[in-house]
């Protein structure tokens, strides 16, 4: 431990997060993710101050965020012009950001327990999935590629029907840092319960995965999803919205056998406003066989925008209409944008005034035969803890989204992997349509039952799943992983009371 200073310090640290980044989408390398967090974790038990630990923790938390955010790059470089030149700076302010909130945790960790303790093998997960909590709640919240998603391809998420995903974070942390001090600690009988505790995740998990469906639910309404592989940089270009817009139509009527209950279109699908008049819905109802026909738009309400979702019905009539409520900072809107907007800085995807108007909140619709569905748009899908806020739980949840914001490579499977995640933690199937890809439906287990290939056009015909009965964290959420949290922080902090002055300066 004595020769892990300097460069070798950190260096290793940066080995650590570039390991657990390894763990999400698109790579799914949870064999090197899960020893990556161990490494990880033992940095900062073997650090020397609360300072080092906090320099170990953010040198991890900043190649792991250099690595797994590389995505944030591509919606800057669709206009390059205009803004090109910001993208590296988005970049590395998305990898510090992580850096501190990961930095925090270690420093927290090691200022209330010494150096080289057992208690700090517990304290390093507590306050690392403190962070992670934080992350996904202040500042409206970033709950993107936690801890627990490097088990999406595993029995092992399914856990995350009953703890959500910070309670099987915290289980993993802690599992991992067991790992790490155990043989470090000479501690062979903890091993072999850290062991055993790992192969009994994956036989529970497993044993999840086979729960059988709800009785109360009628299965079976075929879906339709449409991708019209509208890359970005063209989505707007006068010469290929006619294109886009077109083809969307021909997709949508093409037979099906068995017939169609439903047509599903992605985010901001049509190039008109939803809410004006003298738009063509007629056709688009038309064109889905006179069947519902959901659609993503955009609606204009004097000054204000919204991002939304409708539904078409007999002749073209607006039946159902969702407003996202959860918009992207700087994406879609700015923070003090009325004063910003005075310099002439407006959210990337705006296409009236300078950004969006957020929307009343999480809702449903009444779909009649094909059952009550949870509407999201795009980057609402991340948040868990939000989507729980219906007053109905829905037999089904819609998420329509633009990933053609997030370039080729590893945003849009990452997005998809938690699209993933939601239908497990609620036991509910989710029907994915994007624009460019990966179009999906999900059962209620987090299978793909089958998907359309990023950057292909194309329709895709399939069943609905049912869903599963109410999971446990559909009923409790965040709230007992948070309980245990504060109880096991008092618990380390009255231990720190009690050491002597030198131990705790240690």
């Amino acid at each position: 431990m004595s020769r892990l200073t300097g460069w070798r310090s950190l260096l290793l640290s940066a080995i650590a997060g570039a390991g657990v980044s390894l763990g999400q989408a698109p790579f799914g390398l949870f064999w090197v993710a899960f020893p990556a967090l161990g490494l990880a974790i033992f940095m900062g038990f073997s650090s020397h101050s609360p300072r080092q630990a906090a320099w170990r923790g953010g040198q991890a938390g900043f190649a792991f965020g250099l690595i797994t955010f590389f995505w944030i790059v591509e919606p800057f470089l669709v206009d390059i012009k205009s803004h090109g030149w910001m993208a590296p700076f988005a970049l590395f302010s998305m990898a510090a950001g992580i850096g501190l909130f990961w930095a925090g945790a270690f420093w927290a960790a090691r200022r209330i327990v010494p150096g080289g303790s057992w208690a700090l093998a517990l304290a390093i997960p507590v306050f690392w999935t403190g962070a992670e909590l934080l992350r996904s709640y202040v500042l409206t919240g970033f709950p993107w590629a936690l801890t627990s998603y490097i088990w999406i391809d595993t029995p092992v998420y399914q856990l995350a029907s009953l703890s959500g995903p910070h309670g099987l974070g915290f289980g993993t942390l802690l599992l991992a840092s067991g790992m790490v001090i155990c043989p470090l600690k000479r501690k062979l009988f903890a091993l072999l319960l850290c062991t055993a505790i790992i192969a009994g995740a994956v036989a529970g998990g497993t044993m999840l995965q086979n729960r059988a469906p709800a009785d109360t639910v009628q299965p079976g309404p075929v879906v339709r999803l449409i991708q019209p592989n509208a890359s970005q940089h063209q989505k707007w270009d006068p010469e290929m919205i006619p294109i886009f817009y077109n083809r969307q139509l021909t997709l949508s009527a093409q037979p099906a056998n068995p017939p169609v209950d439903l047509v599903i279109w992605p985010e901001v699908a049509v190039p008109f406003l939803l809410n004006d008049e003298t738009v063509p819905l007629w056709e688009v109802w038309g064109a889905g066989g006179g069947v519902p026909v959901i659609i993503g738009g955009q609606n204009l309400e004097g000054f204000r925008a919204y991002n939304s979702l409708i539904v078409l019905e007999d002749g073209g009539e607006i039946t159902g209409r969702y407003d996202k409520h959860h918009l992207v900072p700087l994406g879609e809107y700015i923070p003090a944008g009325w004063l910003l907007s005075r310099i002439g800085l407006k959210a990337l995807t705006a296409q009236h005034g300078f950004g969006y108007s957020a929307g009343s909140g999480p809702a449903t619709l009444d779909l009649g035969p094909l059952g009550i569905v949870m509407p999201l748009i795009c980057y609402e899908a991340i948040f868990p803890h939000e989507m729980r806020r219906v007053t109905t739980r829905p037999d089904w949840m819609l998420l329509i989204t633009n990933d053609a914001w997030f370039g080729a490579f590893s945003g849009p499977y990452q997005h998809l992997a938690q699209a993933r995640a939601r239908a497990i933690e609620f036991g509910l199937p989710m029907v994915r349509v994007a624009n460019t890809g990966v179009s999906a439906v999900i059962d209620p287990r987090g299978k793909i039952v089958n998907s359309l290939p990023l950057g292909v056009a194309g329709r895709l015909d399939v069943g609905l799943p049912a869903p599963l009965a109410p999971t446990l964290y559909w009923k409790t959420g965040d709230s007992p992983v948070f309980i245990l949290l504060i109880v096991l922080g008092l618990g380390l902090l009255s231990l720190n009371a009690r050491l002597p002055i030198d131990r705790r300066s240690a």
